[in-house]
Protein backbone atom coordinates (compact mmCIF):
# COMPACT_ATOMS: atom_id res chain seq x y z
CA UNK A 1 0.00 0.00 0.00
CA UNK A 2 2.89 1.96 0.86
CA UNK A 3 3.86 2.80 -2.48
CA UNK A 4 1.02 3.47 -4.50
CA UNK A 5 0.47 6.57 -1.98
CA UNK A 6 2.29 8.88 -3.57
CA UNK A 7 0.59 8.07 -6.48
CA UNK A 8 -2.85 9.20 -4.52
CA UNK A 9 -1.29 12.04 -3.04
CA UNK A 10 -1.32 13.82 -6.12
CA UNK A 11 -4.87 13.51 -6.63
CA UNK A 12 -6.47 13.65 -3.47
CA UNK A 13 -5.88 17.76 -2.96
CA UNK A 14 -8.43 18.13 -5.61
CA UNK A 15 -10.84 15.24 -5.58
CA UNK A 16 -11.40 15.00 -2.11
CA UNK A 17 -13.08 17.65 0.03
CA UNK A 18 -10.81 19.18 2.64
CA UNK A 19 -12.65 18.86 6.79
CA UNK A 20 -13.73 21.93 7.03
CA UNK A 21 -16.07 21.60 3.59
CA UNK A 22 -19.15 19.48 3.99
CA UNK A 23 -16.84 16.03 4.26
CA UNK A 24 -19.56 14.06 2.80
CA UNK A 25 -18.96 15.29 -1.35
CA UNK A 26 -17.07 16.57 -3.27
CA UNK A 27 -17.47 20.78 -3.91
CA UNK A 28 -19.02 21.50 -7.36
CA UNK A 29 -15.89 22.42 -9.31
CA UNK A 30 -14.13 19.09 -7.73
CA UNK A 31 -16.72 16.68 -9.49
CA UNK A 32 -15.12 17.90 -12.60
CA UNK A 33 -12.13 17.24 -11.38
CA UNK A 34 -12.67 13.52 -10.80
CA UNK A 35 -14.17 13.00 -14.14
CA UNK A 36 -11.03 13.80 -15.40
CA UNK A 37 -9.13 11.81 -13.14
CA UNK A 38 -10.75 8.29 -13.40
CA UNK A 39 -9.82 7.02 -16.99
CA UNK A 40 -7.99 3.95 -16.08
CA UNK A 41 -8.47 0.64 -13.89
CA UNK A 42 -4.86 1.93 -12.43
CA UNK A 43 -7.16 5.55 -11.74
CA UNK A 44 -9.44 3.37 -9.84
CA UNK A 45 -7.43 1.35 -8.34
CA UNK A 46 -5.28 4.64 -6.61
CA UNK A 47 -8.58 5.97 -5.67
CA UNK A 48 -9.32 2.52 -3.66
CA UNK A 49 -5.88 3.14 -2.05
CA UNK A 50 -7.06 6.40 -1.33
CA UNK A 51 -9.62 4.64 0.92
CA UNK A 52 -6.88 3.73 3.10
CA UNK A 53 -5.10 6.59 3.39
CA UNK A 54 -8.20 8.43 4.77
CA UNK A 55 -7.99 5.59 7.48
CA UNK A 56 -4.54 5.91 8.50
CA UNK A 57 -5.17 9.48 8.70
CA UNK A 58 -2.34 12.73 9.08
CA UNK A 59 0.64 12.31 12.00
CA UNK A 60 -0.26 14.93 14.58
CA UNK A 61 2.93 15.46 14.30
CA UNK A 62 3.14 16.72 10.76
CA UNK A 63 0.07 18.99 10.34
CA UNK A 64 -0.78 20.35 14.46
CA UNK A 65 -4.04 22.07 12.81
CA UNK A 66 -6.65 19.73 14.29
CA UNK A 67 -8.48 21.96 11.59
CA UNK A 68 -6.82 21.21 8.57
CA UNK A 69 -6.42 17.68 8.33
CA UNK A 70 -8.20 14.60 10.16
CA UNK A 71 -6.38 11.78 12.09
CA UNK A 72 -8.17 8.93 11.12
CA UNK A 73 -7.35 6.08 13.04
CA UNK A 74 -4.07 7.91 14.84
CA UNK A 75 -7.25 9.29 17.45
CA UNK A 76 -9.00 5.94 18.40
CA UNK A 77 -7.66 4.79 21.62
CA UNK A 78 -8.81 8.13 22.81
CA UNK A 79 -12.82 7.52 22.23
CA UNK A 80 -12.35 3.77 23.00
CA UNK A 81 -9.51 2.62 25.36
CA UNK A 82 -9.76 6.16 27.66
CA UNK A 83 -12.96 5.52 28.40
CA UNK A 84 -12.77 2.45 29.66
CA UNK A 85 -11.09 0.82 32.92
CA UNK A 86 -7.74 0.28 30.81
CA UNK A 87 -6.19 3.49 30.26
CA UNK A 88 -5.98 7.28 30.94
CA UNK A 89 -3.97 9.83 29.85
CA UNK A 90 -1.20 11.61 31.47
CA UNK A 91 -2.74 14.58 32.90
CA UNK A 92 -6.10 16.50 32.93
CA UNK A 93 -4.99 19.25 30.77
CA UNK A 94 -6.56 19.70 27.20
CA UNK A 95 -9.91 18.12 25.34
CA UNK A 96 -7.77 14.46 25.03
CA UNK A 97 -7.94 14.32 29.21
CA UNK A 98 -12.19 14.58 28.67
CA UNK A 99 -12.22 11.10 27.42
CA UNK A 100 -10.86 8.91 30.59
CA UNK A 101 -13.20 11.19 32.80
CA UNK A 102 -16.00 11.08 30.59
CA UNK A 103 -16.53 15.14 30.70
CA UNK A 104 -16.50 14.97 26.59
CA UNK A 105 -18.85 17.40 25.00
CA UNK A 106 -20.19 18.14 21.68
CA UNK A 107 -17.30 20.39 21.34
CA UNK A 108 -14.51 17.77 21.74
CA UNK A 109 -11.88 18.31 18.50
CA UNK A 110 -10.87 14.78 18.62
CA UNK A 111 -14.53 13.17 18.41
CA UNK A 112 -15.24 15.48 15.98
CA UNK A 113 -12.26 14.50 13.79
CA UNK A 114 -12.38 11.15 14.20
CA UNK A 115 -16.20 11.47 12.86
CA UNK A 116 -15.26 13.53 10.09
CA UNK A 117 -12.43 10.63 9.54
CA UNK A 118 -14.57 8.08 9.26
CA UNK A 119 -16.81 10.14 7.06
CA UNK A 120 -14.02 10.51 4.62
CA UNK A 121 -13.62 6.88 4.46
CA UNK A 122 -17.53 6.67 3.57
CA UNK A 123 -17.35 9.29 0.75
CA UNK A 124 -13.92 8.27 -1.04
CA UNK A 125 -15.46 4.35 -1.05
CA UNK A 126 -19.03 5.82 -2.67
CA UNK A 127 -16.59 8.04 -5.21
CA UNK A 128 -14.91 4.82 -6.14
CA UNK A 129 -18.44 2.99 -6.46
CA UNK A 130 -19.42 5.74 -8.46
CA UNK A 131 -16.55 5.23 -10.91
CA UNK A 132 -16.24 1.66 -10.97
CA UNK A 133 -17.22 1.57 -14.78
CA UNK A 134 -13.88 2.67 -15.80
CA UNK A 135 -11.93 0.06 -13.75
CA UNK A 136 -11.26 -3.30 -16.38
CA UNK A 137 -14.16 -5.38 -16.06
CA UNK A 138 -12.57 -8.43 -14.58
CA UNK A 139 -11.27 -5.57 -11.61
CA UNK A 140 -15.00 -4.30 -11.20
CA UNK A 141 -16.08 -6.62 -8.68
CA UNK A 142 -13.00 -7.04 -6.41
CA UNK A 143 -12.51 -2.75 -6.28
CA UNK A 144 -16.40 -2.98 -5.63
CA UNK A 145 -16.47 -4.82 -2.69
CA UNK A 146 -13.25 -3.67 -1.41
CA UNK A 147 -14.72 -0.12 -1.40
CA UNK A 148 -17.89 -1.51 0.37
CA UNK A 149 -15.54 -3.55 3.18
CA UNK A 150 -14.20 -0.23 4.28
CA UNK A 151 -17.02 1.42 3.87
CA UNK A 152 -18.92 -0.96 6.42
CA UNK A 153 -15.67 -0.54 8.45
CA UNK A 154 -16.57 2.78 8.87
CA UNK A 155 -19.62 2.82 9.76
CA UNK A 156 -19.36 -0.01 12.30
CA UNK A 157 -16.90 2.51 14.30
CA UNK A 158 -19.77 4.84 13.91
CA UNK A 159 -22.48 3.55 14.90
CA UNK A 160 -21.11 1.73 18.03
CA UNK A 161 -19.73 5.19 18.88
CA UNK A 162 -22.67 7.73 18.19
CA UNK A 163 -25.71 5.50 17.21
CA UNK A 164 -27.97 6.79 14.73
CA UNK A 165 -25.97 8.55 12.01
CA UNK A 166 -26.95 9.67 8.62
CA UNK A 167 -26.39 6.56 5.96
CA UNK A 168 -25.38 7.82 2.40
CA UNK A 169 -24.42 5.34 0.06
CA UNK A 170 -23.82 7.32 -3.29
CA UNK A 171 -22.37 10.70 -4.05
CA UNK A 172 -25.06 13.13 -3.81
CA UNK A 173 -24.96 16.73 -4.29
CA UNK A 174 -23.68 18.96 -1.81
CA UNK A 175 -27.10 20.63 -0.94
CA UNK A 176 -29.19 17.42 0.12
CA UNK A 177 -29.45 17.84 3.99
CA UNK A 178 -31.76 15.30 4.16
CA UNK A 179 -29.62 12.57 3.00
CA UNK A 180 -26.12 14.20 4.57
CA UNK A 181 -27.94 15.08 8.08
CA UNK A 182 -30.76 12.96 8.71
CA UNK A 183 -29.66 10.56 11.62
CA UNK A 184 -30.84 6.98 10.34
CA UNK A 185 -31.79 4.11 12.81
CA UNK A 186 -28.99 1.70 14.23
CA UNK A 187 -30.73 -1.27 12.91
CA UNK A 188 -30.62 -0.01 9.22
CA UNK A 189 -27.22 1.12 9.60
CA UNK A 190 -26.95 -2.26 10.62
CA UNK A 191 -28.16 -3.92 7.60
CA UNK A 192 -26.20 -2.10 5.12
CA UNK A 193 -23.08 -3.04 6.99
CA UNK A 194 -24.21 -6.18 6.68
CA UNK A 195 -24.72 -6.09 3.35
CA UNK A 196 -21.76 -4.75 2.32
CA UNK A 197 -19.25 -7.23 4.39
CA UNK A 198 -20.88 -10.19 2.60
CA UNK A 199 -20.38 -8.76 -0.75
CA UNK A 200 -16.98 -8.39 0.93
CA UNK A 201 -16.83 -12.25 1.80
CA UNK A 202 -18.38 -13.59 -1.01
CA UNK A 203 -15.82 -11.65 -3.84
CA UNK A 204 -12.81 -11.16 -1.81
CA UNK A 205 -9.39 -13.52 -1.62
CA UNK A 206 -7.00 -13.88 0.77
CA UNK A 207 -4.40 -11.96 -0.81
CA UNK A 208 -4.05 -8.91 1.30
CA UNK A 209 -3.12 -8.53 5.04
CA UNK A 210 -3.37 -4.51 4.66
CA UNK A 211 -6.25 -4.26 2.37
CA UNK A 212 -9.57 -5.76 2.49
CA UNK A 213 -9.68 -9.75 2.44
CA UNK A 214 -12.46 -12.84 2.77
CA UNK A 215 -10.72 -13.42 6.08
CA UNK A 216 -11.14 -9.23 7.24
CA UNK A 217 -14.76 -9.69 6.22
CA UNK A 218 -15.37 -12.64 7.42
CA UNK A 219 -14.23 -11.36 10.73
CA UNK A 220 -15.47 -8.16 10.86
CA UNK A 221 -18.82 -9.73 10.24
CA UNK A 222 -18.90 -11.92 12.73
CA UNK A 223 -17.97 -9.04 15.22
CA UNK A 224 -21.10 -7.05 13.37
CA UNK A 225 -23.44 -10.10 13.84
CA UNK A 226 -22.11 -10.72 18.03
CA UNK A 227 -22.87 -6.48 18.46
CA UNK A 228 -26.67 -6.16 17.20
CA UNK A 229 -28.86 -5.61 19.27
CA UNK A 230 -30.01 -9.10 18.36
CA UNK A 231 -27.17 -10.74 18.11
CA UNK A 232 -26.36 -13.74 15.12
CA UNK A 233 -24.56 -16.24 17.33
CA UNK A 234 -24.60 -18.96 14.73
CA UNK A 235 -23.60 -17.14 12.18
CA UNK A 236 -20.48 -15.28 13.77
CA UNK A 237 -19.50 -19.30 14.72
CA UNK A 238 -19.81 -20.22 11.25
CA UNK A 239 -17.49 -16.97 10.25
CA UNK A 240 -14.97 -17.65 12.68
CA UNK A 241 -14.78 -21.17 11.89
CA UNK A 242 -14.23 -20.34 8.43
CA UNK A 243 -11.26 -18.18 9.27
CA UNK A 244 -9.84 -20.99 11.19
CA UNK A 245 -10.60 -23.90 8.74
CA UNK A 246 -9.02 -21.85 5.83
CA UNK A 247 -5.41 -22.82 7.48
CA UNK A 248 -4.18 -18.84 6.52
CA UNK A 249 -3.43 -17.67 9.75
CA UNK A 250 -2.02 -18.90 12.99
CA UNK A 251 -0.86 -17.66 16.28
CA UNK A 252 2.77 -16.12 16.75
CA UNK A 253 4.55 -18.16 18.81
CA UNK A 254 6.29 -15.03 20.40
CA UNK A 255 3.40 -12.44 21.63
CA UNK A 256 6.13 -9.64 20.95
CA UNK A 257 6.39 -11.16 17.10
CA UNK A 258 2.77 -9.92 16.80
CA UNK A 259 3.39 -6.32 17.13
CA UNK A 260 7.27 -6.25 16.22
CA UNK A 261 6.92 -8.33 13.08
CA UNK A 262 4.81 -6.73 10.91
CA UNK A 263 1.74 -8.71 8.64
CA UNK A 264 2.85 -11.62 10.14
CA UNK A 265 0.64 -15.41 10.45
CA UNK A 266 -1.39 -13.50 13.15
CA UNK A 267 -2.41 -10.46 11.17
CA UNK A 268 -6.02 -10.61 9.14
CA UNK A 269 -6.31 -6.98 8.58
CA UNK A 270 -3.69 -3.94 9.27
CA UNK A 271 -3.51 -0.27 8.46
CA UNK A 272 0.37 0.70 7.52
CA UNK A 273 2.62 3.48 8.20
CA UNK A 274 6.13 3.74 7.48
CA UNK A 275 8.84 4.83 9.81
CA UNK A 276 10.59 8.04 9.25
CA UNK A 277 8.05 9.49 6.23
CA UNK A 278 6.39 12.40 7.59
CA UNK A 279 3.17 11.53 4.92
CA UNK A 280 2.80 8.16 5.86
CA UNK A 281 3.85 7.71 9.84
CA UNK A 282 1.77 7.83 12.71
CA UNK A 283 2.40 9.63 15.81
CA UNK A 284 0.51 7.35 18.52
CA UNK A 285 3.51 5.38 19.45
CA UNK A 286 5.20 8.21 20.62
CA UNK A 287 2.34 9.70 22.77
CA UNK A 288 2.43 6.77 24.72
CA UNK A 289 5.17 7.31 26.25
CA UNK A 290 5.60 9.52 29.48
CA UNK A 291 8.56 9.13 32.26
CA UNK A 292 10.82 10.02 29.00
CA UNK A 293 8.38 11.21 26.83
CA UNK A 294 8.94 11.55 23.18
CA UNK A 295 5.47 12.99 21.96
CA UNK A 296 4.37 16.66 22.24
CA UNK A 297 2.12 15.62 24.80
CA UNK A 298 2.48 14.33 28.50
CA UNK A 299 1.69 10.62 27.54
CA UNK A 300 -1.52 8.83 26.42
CA UNK A 301 -2.80 5.72 27.26
CA UNK A 302 -1.03 5.28 30.80
CA UNK A 303 -1.66 2.38 32.17
CA UNK A 304 -4.19 1.80 35.07
CA UNK A 305 -3.39 -0.03 38.24
CA UNK A 306 -6.57 -2.46 37.81
CA UNK A 307 -4.95 -3.69 34.43
CA UNK A 308 -2.05 -3.98 35.44
CA UNK A 309 -2.91 -6.22 38.23
CA UNK A 310 -4.86 -8.37 35.90
CA UNK A 311 -1.61 -8.94 33.81
CA UNK A 312 0.43 -9.83 37.30
CA UNK A 313 -3.30 -12.89 37.63
CA UNK A 314 -4.54 -13.49 34.29
CA UNK A 315 -1.77 -12.17 31.95
CA UNK A 316 1.02 -15.29 31.65
CA UNK A 317 4.24 -13.79 29.31
CA UNK A 318 1.58 -10.82 27.71
CA UNK A 319 2.43 -8.33 30.77
CA UNK A 320 6.04 -7.51 29.97
CA UNK A 321 4.94 -6.83 26.56
CA UNK A 322 2.27 -5.24 26.80
CA UNK A 323 3.35 -2.28 29.02
CA UNK A 324 6.72 -1.17 31.47
CA UNK A 325 6.79 0.81 34.44
CA UNK A 326 9.25 3.41 34.77
CA UNK A 327 8.67 4.97 38.41
CA UNK A 328 5.25 5.32 38.98
CA UNK A 329 4.22 5.36 35.21
CA UNK A 330 3.00 2.00 33.74
CA UNK A 331 3.25 2.80 29.86
CA UNK A 332 2.16 0.65 26.72
CA UNK A 333 4.82 -0.62 25.01
CA UNK A 334 2.80 -3.08 22.33
CA UNK A 335 4.01 0.04 19.65
CA UNK A 336 7.26 1.13 20.59
CA UNK A 337 8.72 3.13 17.34
CA UNK A 338 11.25 1.44 15.59
CA UNK A 339 14.76 1.30 17.15
CA UNK A 340 13.59 1.76 20.88
CA UNK A 341 15.26 -0.22 23.39
CA UNK A 342 13.70 0.76 27.13
CA UNK A 343 16.43 -1.71 28.52
CA UNK A 344 19.14 1.06 28.62
CA UNK A 345 19.00 3.80 31.15
CA UNK A 346 17.49 6.09 30.50
CA UNK A 347 15.84 3.90 27.29
CA UNK A 348 15.85 5.11 23.65
CA UNK A 349 13.08 6.01 21.30
CA UNK A 350 15.13 5.28 17.87
CA UNK A 351 15.70 8.23 15.65
CA UNK A 352 11.76 8.75 14.67
CA UNK A 353 9.48 8.42 17.44
CA UNK A 354 7.38 11.00 16.09
CA UNK A 355 7.44 9.70 13.03
CA UNK A 356 6.52 5.64 13.94
CA UNK A 357 6.10 3.26 11.14
CA UNK A 358 3.83 0.78 13.80
CA UNK A 359 0.89 -1.01 11.67
CA UNK A 360 -1.85 0.09 13.52
CA UNK A 361 -3.84 -3.82 14.16
CA UNK A 362 -8.00 -3.73 12.99
CA UNK A 363 -7.61 -7.37 13.57
CA UNK A 364 -5.56 -10.82 14.23
CA UNK A 365 -6.25 -14.23 14.88
CA UNK A 366 -6.12 -14.06 18.59
CA UNK A 367 -9.42 -11.92 18.60
CA UNK A 368 -11.09 -14.28 15.96
CA UNK A 369 -10.45 -17.32 18.07
CA UNK A 370 -12.25 -15.74 20.73
CA UNK A 371 -14.86 -14.20 19.52
CA UNK A 372 -15.23 -18.09 18.44
CA UNK A 373 -15.94 -18.64 21.93
CA UNK A 374 -18.21 -15.80 22.92
CA UNK A 375 -20.49 -17.01 20.00
CA UNK A 376 -20.48 -20.54 21.01
CA UNK A 377 -21.31 -19.06 24.66
CA UNK A 378 -23.68 -17.26 22.54
CA UNK A 379 -26.72 -15.80 24.68
CA UNK A 380 -25.75 -18.21 28.12
CA UNK A 381 -22.92 -18.03 30.71
CA UNK A 382 -20.70 -20.46 29.94
CA UNK A 383 -19.63 -23.40 27.91
CA UNK A 384 -17.87 -26.60 27.81
CA UNK A 385 -17.63 -27.04 23.98
CA UNK A 386 -14.28 -28.77 23.07
CA UNK A 387 -14.39 -26.43 20.12
CA UNK A 388 -14.74 -23.38 22.18
CA UNK A 389 -12.29 -24.86 24.91
CA UNK A 390 -9.44 -25.63 21.77
CA UNK A 391 -9.60 -22.04 20.68
CA UNK A 392 -9.44 -20.57 24.12
CA UNK A 393 -7.02 -22.76 24.81
CA UNK A 394 -4.85 -21.73 22.04
CA UNK A 395 -4.82 -18.04 22.95
CA UNK A 396 -3.66 -19.46 26.55
CA UNK A 397 -1.24 -21.41 26.14
CA UNK A 398 1.08 -18.87 23.83
CA UNK A 399 0.52 -16.81 26.66
CA UNK A 400 2.68 -19.40 28.96
CA UNK A 401 -0.92 -20.53 30.77
CA UNK A 402 -0.70 -23.82 30.30
CA UNK A 403 -3.23 -25.21 32.74
CA UNK A 404 -6.49 -27.17 31.04
CA UNK A 405 -9.51 -25.19 30.71
CA UNK A 406 -12.58 -27.67 31.30
CA UNK A 407 -14.98 -24.33 30.84
CA UNK A 408 -15.50 -20.66 30.41
CA UNK A 409 -17.84 -18.42 31.69
CA UNK A 410 -18.37 -14.73 30.18
CA UNK A 411 -16.67 -13.67 32.72
CA UNK A 412 -13.25 -15.03 31.97
CA UNK A 413 -13.76 -14.74 28.57
CA UNK A 414 -14.33 -11.09 28.72
CA UNK A 415 -10.81 -10.75 31.24
CA UNK A 416 -9.35 -13.29 28.65
CA UNK A 417 -9.77 -10.63 25.97
CA UNK A 418 -8.46 -7.48 28.32
CA UNK A 419 -4.92 -9.07 28.68
CA UNK A 420 -4.97 -10.52 25.14
CA UNK A 421 -5.95 -7.34 23.32
CA UNK A 422 -5.18 -4.30 25.80
CA UNK A 423 -4.35 -1.40 23.90
CA UNK A 424 -5.74 -2.80 20.45
CA UNK A 425 -9.04 -0.81 21.17
CA UNK A 426 -11.08 -3.46 21.40
CA UNK A 427 -12.21 -3.05 25.68
CA UNK A 428 -14.66 -0.60 25.41
CA UNK A 429 -16.75 -2.22 22.80
CA UNK A 430 -16.05 -5.45 24.58
CA UNK A 431 -17.37 -4.03 27.71
CA UNK A 432 -20.53 -2.91 25.54
CA UNK A 433 -20.98 -6.10 23.45
CA UNK A 434 -21.05 -8.24 27.18
CA UNK A 435 -23.32 -5.99 28.74
CA UNK A 436 -20.66 -5.59 31.45
CA UNK A 437 -19.84 -1.77 30.49
CA UNK A 438 -22.18 0.32 33.50
CA UNK A 439 -21.48 -2.11 35.99
CA UNK A 440 -17.29 -2.10 35.52
CA UNK A 441 -17.54 1.14 34.62
CA UNK A 442 -19.33 2.63 37.36
CA UNK A 443 -17.17 0.53 39.41
CA UNK A 444 -13.99 2.43 37.60
CA UNK A 445 -15.26 5.59 38.08
CA UNK A 446 -15.88 5.46 42.02
CA UNK A 447 -12.35 4.15 42.12
CA UNK A 448 -10.94 7.20 40.22
CA UNK A 449 -13.13 9.94 41.31
CA UNK A 450 -14.90 10.03 38.27
CA UNK A 451 -18.32 10.56 37.56
CA UNK A 452 -19.86 8.32 35.16
CA UNK A 453 -23.28 7.70 33.71
CA UNK A 454 -25.00 5.57 31.16
CA UNK A 455 -25.10 8.65 28.91
CA UNK A 456 -21.37 8.08 28.39
CA UNK A 457 -22.12 4.85 26.71
CA UNK A 458 -21.92 7.11 23.46
CA UNK A 459 -20.22 9.99 22.58
CA UNK A 460 -22.21 13.56 21.42
CA UNK A 461 -22.74 14.09 17.73
CA UNK A 462 -20.13 16.84 17.01
CA UNK A 463 -21.52 20.17 17.65
CA UNK A 464 -20.08 21.43 14.40
CA UNK A 465 -21.81 19.14 12.43
CA UNK A 466 -25.24 19.91 14.06
CA UNK A 467 -24.50 23.44 13.13
CA UNK A 468 -23.81 23.30 9.60
CA UNK A 469 -27.08 21.19 9.33
CA UNK A 470 -29.09 24.20 10.61
CA UNK A 471 -30.29 21.87 13.67
CA UNK A 472 -31.75 18.71 10.80
CA UNK A 473 -28.73 16.38 12.88
CA UNK A 474 -30.17 15.60 16.29
CA UNK A 475 -28.13 15.34 19.25
CA UNK A 476 -27.68 11.98 21.87
CA UNK A 477 -29.37 12.28 24.73
CA UNK A 478 -27.97 13.75 27.44
CA UNK A 479 -25.77 16.46 25.72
Amino acid sequence: MKHIKYLVLAITGFIYTSCNDEFLNPLPDSAVAVEAFFQSDDDVLAGVIGIYDAIQGVNENTETNIGRANRGVQFEHLLTEHRTDNTRNATLEGSKSDFHRYVVNANNVESEDYYQSMYEVIFRANNILNFIDVADENNRAKYAAEAKFLRAYAYFNLVRLYSDVPLVTSVVGPQDNEALFTRIPEAQIYDQIVEDLLEAVNTLDNTYKSRASRAAAQGLLAKVYLTQATPNYSGAQVLCEAIISSLDYDLEDNFRDVFYNELNDEIIFAIQYETGNSLESQSFSSEFTSAFRQGREDGQNIVNDNLVADFEMYGGNRGPESFVTFGTSNEVIKFLPEGSDITTTPPTYGANARDAGNDYIVLRYADVLLMHVEAIIGGGTMTSSSNALNSFQQVRNRAGLTDTVTSITKEELLRERRVELAFENQRWFDLIRFGAANSVLTAHADEMGYVYSSRDLLLPIPAREINISGGLLTQNAGY
